[in-house]
């Protein structure tokens, strides 16, 4: 064996359906330390294919840490054990000789398994989708500096704007809170100018469909931050809160009226 392959035993989720009990399976595989963790499931799909069994499914797309398809837990962990990585930019040379992986989609009422490694993260789609729309006409590329933010909120605001919706958060949460995502979307669009006007019904909605989806409550432990690919703070969390407060109070004043 090359000096840069290594054998490892993988201890994947196998499941055929969201209605059919899953269990983890047993698979030898050698890999190149080159390899990215998706490369590696590749060559163990490509094995299964070739004894004619069926291929563990997962999730992927840009393979860059952009899209956020990725989501795996591997050995316990959201996206692997790296910091400030997605499952596809985590490499096998972070894995030892003789090593024993577990692998197993996220956990949470939220994110019925479709497939093996695959869930449905389409609620994380409903909570942007009530949000609703900015009215403000934006029109063709303004110039740069025809709006004034300060560099603190705009930073502020591009900080939050990094989420990819992975999930990572929901899965590390042992309430699987949605929390850290829905601040992150609330707060990038609450920052910026443009997202002003529709701030306080947009917050009452998100935070609506959120606790509508079954997602937990946040008990601010905080390993959705420690686990997150993009590092979103959560900052964005209290953020959140005080938009809600401001939100809900300003909805009961309106009502007095």
């Amino acid at each position: 064996m090359a000096h840069d392959e290594i054998r490892l035993t993988l201890n994947v989720w196998r499941q055929k359906s969201a209605g059919q009990a899953g269990k983890f399976e047993s698979y030898q595989v050698t890999a190149n330390t080159h390899m990215s963790f998706l490369e590696m499931l590749d060559v163990l799909n490509e094995q299964l294919n070739s004894q004619k069994k069926d291929p563990v499914a997962f999730e992927h797309d840009c393979r860059e840490g952009i899209c956020g398809a990725c989501s795996l837990v591997i050995n316990g962990r959201p996206h692997g054990p790296m910091q400030g990585t997605t499952t596809c930019q985590l490499h096998m040379r972070h894995f030892d000789d003789g090593d024993t992986i577990w692998i197993e989609p996220y956990r949470a009422k939220a994110f019925p398994v479709v497939k093996d490694l695959v869930v449905d993260r389409s609620a994380f789609d409903r909570i942007i989708q009530a949000g609703g729309y900015v009215s403000v006409n934006t029109g063709g590329t303004p110039d740069g500096n025809a709006i004034p933010i300060e560099q603190e909120v705009a930073a502020k605001g591009f900080n939050a704007a990094a989420c990819i919706g992975c999930g990572a958060c929901v899965a590390a949460c042992p309430n699987a809170s949605a929390m850290l995502f829905t601040s992150a979307k609330v707060t990038h669009l609450a920052t910026m100018p443009q997202g002003h006007v529709e701030a306080q019904q947009r917050v009452l909605n998100m935070v609506s469909q959120m606790d509508g989806e079954g997602f937990g409550l946040c008990s601010n432990i905080g390993a959705c931050e420690a686990e997150c690919p993009k590092e979103i703070s959560i900052e964005n969390i209290a953020q959140m809160n005080r938009e809600y407060i401001a939100a809900v109070f300003g909805s009961n004043r309106q009502a007095a009226k």
